[in-house]
Parts: C-alpha cells; sequence; structure tokens
C-alpha cells in the first residue's frame, strides 16, 4: 500500500538520513562535509516532498543514493546505516515506479560491493548481502503481485461495465417492446375510432376509451422497468408480467381488432419469474409484428409444456411486406429465449411466418 500522506512523506527522507548520520558517526574517520551535504539533502528532500513538487520516491532515491556516498567515504559500513538503506531502498521499490526502484537498488548494490572490496573486517556482512539480496528479490515479487492486483482490478472494472451494458441492452429491450405493443395496438384503436365516428358515436368512444387504457397500462409498464434501474427508499417495484398474463395480452389484441386464437397449455402459466416474463414478450412481439406487418390476417398463438420444455409458437398469414421492419423485433426474441437457456426461430412458412420459441420449464 502507498503512503501518500504529507507526515510518511516527510518521515521516510527524515528517517533515511538519521540512518546515515548515525552509520557516519560509528565510522572510525570523521567526514563533517559529508554529513552537511546529506543534512541539506535530507532537508531539501523532505520539503521537496512536502510541497509537492516532485514525487517524493524521486526525493527518497536522491537521498538515499547521497547518504550511501556519505557511508563509503567514511570508510566503515555501520551496520545500523546498511539496515536503513535496505529498509528504505525496500520502501521505496514498492511504491515508486520500475525507475526510481532500479536507481535505488543500483545505489545500494554499489555502495555494498564499494565496502566489500575494501577488504576490511566487518561483522554481519554475509547477513547484511544475503539480507539485501532477499529483500530485492522480495521487492520484484512484490512488483509482480502490485501488477497483477491492478490488473485485477482493471478485470473487475470491465466485468462492471459489461455488467452495466448488458443491464441498459435489457432494460432497453424490454422499453422496446412495451411501447412497440401500445403503439400497434392504439393505433388500430384509433384506426377504429376514426372509422366509425359518423356512423357509431359508441363504438367510436369505446375505441378511443381502450387505446387510452392501454396507453395507461404501457406506461404503468415502461415506469416498471425504468424503475430497475435504480432503488427506492422501500426498494420495491411494480410486478412485471409472466406466462399467465398471456390470455389478458391476447384479449387487448382482440379487442383492437386483430383475429387471434388461442390455444395454451395450463401448465404453462405456472411458470418462473424469468421464463415467464421472457413468454410473455415474446407472445407480445410476434403478436405486434404480425400486426404491424401482416394486418387483417388472422394469428395463432400456441404453447404447451412437453418433457420440461416449454414451446411456443405464434403463426400468422399473409407475407411480411418487403422492407417492413430492420429485423431489430426479431433478435430481441432470440435474445430473450437464449437468456433463459432456450431458442428461437422465426421465418416463412407456406402460408405465413411462423415464430417458434422453445425453452427449459
Amino acid at each position: 500500500m502507498v503512503m501518500t500522506d504529507r507526515p510518511a512523506r516527510v518521515i521516510a527522507p527524515v528517517m533515511l538520513a538519521l540512518f546515515a548520520a548515525v552509520g557516519a558517526l560509528m565510522g572510525d574517520r570523521a567526514l563533517p562535509l559529508g554529513l552537511t551535504v546529506t543534512a541539506a539533502i535530507a532537508g531539501l528532500a523532505a520539503l521537496v516532498a512536502w510541497r509537492g513538487l516532485v514525487s517524493w520516491p524521486l526525493a527518497i532515491a536522491l537521498l538515499a543514493t547521497a547518504a550511501g556516498l556519505v557511508v563509503l567515504g567514511h570508510g566503515n559500513s555501520a551496520n545500523l546505516a546498511w539496515m536503513g538503506f535496505c529498509v528504505i531502498a525496500g520502501w521505496v521499490a514498492l511504491t515508486s515506479a520500475l525507475p526510481v526502484t532500479v536507481v535505488t537498488g543500483g545505489a545500494l548494490g554499489l555502495g555494498i560491493a564499494a565496502e566489500w572490496l575494501q577488504q576490511r573486517d566487518e561483522p554481519g556482512w554475509t547477513a547484511w548481502v544475503v539480507g539485501t539480496a532477499f529483500t530485492l528479490v522480495a521487492c520484484v515479487f512484490a512488483h509482480r503481485l502490485r501488477e497483477t492486483v491492478v490488473q485485477l482490478e482493471a478485470a473487475q472494472h470491465q466485468l462492471a461495465e459489461r455488467s452495466r451494458a448488458e443491464e441498459r441492452s435489457r432494460i432497453a429491450g424490454e422499453v422496446h417492446d412495451v411501447i412497440g405493443h401500445a403503439l400497434t395496438v392504439s393505433l388500430l384503436h384509433i384506426s377504429s375510432a376514426r372509422l366509425a365516428l359518423d356512423e357509431d358515436p359508441d363504438e367510436a368512444r369505446q375505441a378511443l376509451e381502450e387505446a387510452e387504457r392501454l396507453a395507461r397500462t404501457s406506461l404503468e409498464e415502461v415506469r416498471a422497468t425504468v424503475g430497475l434501474m435504480r432503488t427506492d427508499a422501500s426498494g420495491e417495484t411494480a410486478p412485471m408480467p409472466g406466462a399467465a398474463d398471456i390470455p389478458a395480452l391476447v384479449e387487448s389484441f382482440r379487442r383492437a381488432g386483430v383475429e387471434v386464437d388461442l390455444d395454451l397449455d395450463g401448465g404453462l402459466t405456472t411458470l418462473g419469474p424469468a421464463r415467464g416474463l421472457a413468454a410473455y414478450r415474446i407472445v407480445q412481439e410476434a403478436l405486434t409484428n404480425a400486426t404491424k406487418h401482416a394486418p387483417g390476417e388472422p394469428v395463432t398463438v400456441a404453447g404447451g409444456d412437453s418433457g420440461g420444455v416449454v414451446t411456443i409458437v405464434v403463426r400468422n398469414g399473409g407475407v411480411p411486406r418487403p422492407g417492413a421492419g430492420a429485423g431489430m423485433g426479431i433478435r430481441g426474441m432470440q435474445e430473450r429465449a437464449s437468456a433463459v437457456g432456450g431458442e428461437l426461430v422465426a421465418g416463412p412458412h407456406d402460408e405465413g411466418w411462423t415464430v417458434r420459441a422453445r425453452m427449459p420449464r
């Protein structure tokens, strides 16, 4: 974890300067100038890190290099100072970019090599060399681990974005089906009202009332669908339609003047919420397409459960008008069937158009 608060940015260079000073004072030759330079660089690094003019890892790297030179010039490795260098070097490697880590590790390695070549009696050299090597290896491992964590976080972010995109696509499909059905059936009612306005005002009024009722119902469905995108204080949303609502859906088309023959297995109405909604939307979209693309033609809706597999078939007579649609409705129905582990095929037959969906119960 990278330390970014101001006290940490000051403590790091100050502690390193302290290690360097103690190491120098423990040596057998004095070097006041070196200590003075070290103190000056430590103060400068602390000030720079405090003001944020450059990154604090760079300030620590510069300080480590200067402190190492002081100890080397003093002629004594001073184990306490080298311990500080190892710890700070490891910390820099864990919290900074690779170039800064290379500079710090290089300075530390040169210092150790120079002290070794002097061939003076120095207790604990082997332990410190092994410790330093272990520190550097651990830092490399930590770098790799941090990169893995960053990659995992990026993958998690991508998954979240994909999930949000899929949710938006699903809700867009819901809104498309609801609005498409509402507009199609409402248009049929309005057309009937226009034709009956002069000869049968009562029939025209009933058609307009039905169109108004359908518009209100569809508006509530749209609100419920959009409500899935957010959670209110109660966390409650209106129930979505299911397979049990298919008869009422068919009846709404019949009231609009569409000739629909319904043949549903009683067990179909007990489908679970996800598959029930998929079945309802598939029938809704198929009826809407039949009404738009083959107006005036009779439609048959059949559905049943056989061996744990639900089959829904919507068939209409007539040939769809060329260029009547872009195929988005069919793709949406296929996506709905696929989402619940099923499949859907749609295409022409000898006498018209057939939509056939299959899904596990």
